[in-house]
């Protein structure tokens, strides 16, 4: 029992196993798409805010209007820049119509570029961090929000930092004068939230081909599963077919040896000339032959002990066995074999009567036996004839069903063929037709 039972655990892991592997695959390469994906939005997205940065930096236009701002040099607040509230007072004080003719020259260009390269946030500041642009004019002339100190002091930046307008991806770079200088800075940034909207899109566009590949591996691995179960089935059936075989073979034997035995024991009592005491060993061994006679088939020996043999054999089964045969040469053997299976098939199923017709009409021989029985299920007369069906138990083990499939067999040989029905007595009739033999 654990034997049959880790077998089929095994079946169901190899059955699963081409499923577990689709999933798995999918959903790593899915992981991995997206990731990518991810990096590549956000990579792209840093590459165009630096660009648009450093690019604007460098632009003349926009250092030439920061150069012509209070409070951009030294000579407009000799202590540097030392603060930019002090910075911010001091270009106010000296000259409060430079940094507007800055903004005047900026914000439009500022615009522009928002527009055309597709960013959020462009800031232009002063030496003190005081915005000269800004999307929002409100916050024009004021201190930026964030720290640009590093920014004054030469270095760019590129990160997310929250603003006015909310987290965003930045870039930052120096402006600087003609003699190399820093006179202000440039922030350009895009929202954090627009960056998600565009990873989303792109998500949108890829999770089609994920579940198209899902759904196609699933298919492709259902389909090896099917097929691999069909060969389980098979093998299987070829397995039992075998065990079947083997018992039977196993049996058959057994029986052999027993019957020989049995026959060089009545060839010594034959051949000594103990008559008497070999019929009293075949009583004994096989008391069903000892029935009564059938007188009407004296020219037909075989027959009529075959016959004799049924009737005391579904005697013992608690079933009567009523003939009618009119035949005009002698049975042979294949069909006294198809008379004696269906008759004691009927009596094994269970009938208290068991009705044998053989009838010879020129070089055909037809014959029925039908019975009282509990009949067969019409579902299961597809089966009938199937090597090993049986409805009886097989408490042996040796192996059963194997009479209707011999009958079949025989008369199929004989270019002939037998049918299952429902009987008038009930139960179930069996009709066969044959040649007679040459």
């Amino acid at each position: 029992m654990r034997t049959v039972r880790s077998s089929r655990a095994a079946r169901l892991g190899i059955l699963l196993l081409p499923c577990l592997i689709v999933l798995a695959c999918v959903g790593i390469t899915a992981s991995i798409a997206i990731s990518v994906q991810e990096r590549s939005i956000r990579q792209s997205t840093a590459d165009r805010v630096r660009d648009v940065a450093t690019s604007l930096a460098e632009l003349a236009q926009v250092r030439e209007a920061l150069e012509g701002a209070v409070g951009s040099g030294d000579a407009a607040h000799p202590e540097g820049a030392a603060g930019a509230e002090d910075a911010a007072g001091a270009r106010d004080a000296a000259d409060p119509a430079g940094a507007a003719d800055a903004a005047a020259s900026l914000q439009p260009l500022a615009d522009v570029v928002e527009r055309a390269a597709g960013v959020d946030y462009l800031v232009i500041t002063d030496d003190a961090g005081i915005r000269i642009t800004h999307p929002t004019p409100s916050e024009r002339g004021k201190p930026v929000s964030t720290d640009v100190s590093a920014v004054l002091a030469g270095e760019e930046f590129l990160g997310t930092e929250t603003g006015t307008l909310g987290p965003m991806l930045r870039a930052k770079a120096p402006v600087r004068g003609a003699d190399g200088e820093v006179i202000g800075s440039l922030s350009v940034g895009i929202l954090e939230t627009r960056i998600a909207a565009e990873f989303d899109e792109a998500l949108r566009t890829l999770l089609p081909w994920a579940i198209g590949a899902l759904v196609v591996g699933t298919l492709a691995s259902s389909a090896i599963a099917a097929a691999l179960e069909r060969r389980f089935r098979r093998l299987d059936a070829t397995a039992r077919e075998l065990e079947l075989a083997q018992r039977t073979a196993t049996a058959l034997r057994e029986q052999t040896h027993e019957f020989n035995t049995r026959l060089h024991v009545i060839h010594g009592l034959v051949s000594h000339g103990d008559t008497a005491e070999a019929l009293s060993y075949i009583d004994g061994v096989a008391p069903v032959l000892t029935a009564g006679g059938d007188e009407e088939l004296r020219d037909q020996p075989l027959l009529r002990a075959t016959v004799e043999a049924l009737r005391a054999e579904l005697g013992a089964l608690g079933a009567r066995l009523e003939t009618r045969i009119d035949v005009a040469r002698e049975v042979d053997e294949e069909e006294l074999l198809v008379l004696a299976n269906l008759c004691r098939n009927a009596g094994e199923a269970g009938a208290a009567l068991v009705r044998c017709e053989l009838i010879e009409r020129g070089d055909r021989l037809r014959g029925t036996v039908e019975d009282d029985g509990p009949g067969i299920d019409p579902r299961e007369a597809e089966r009938v004839f199937t090597r090993g069906y049986s409805s009886k138990p097989d408490p042996s083990g040796s192996g059963r069903g194997l009479g209707l499939d011999l009958v079949r067999r025989t008369v199929a040989v004989r270019g002939g063929t037998v049918e299952l029905g429902r009987s008038e007595l009930g139960g179930a009739r069996f009709a066969f037709e044959m040649e007679v033999a040459r």
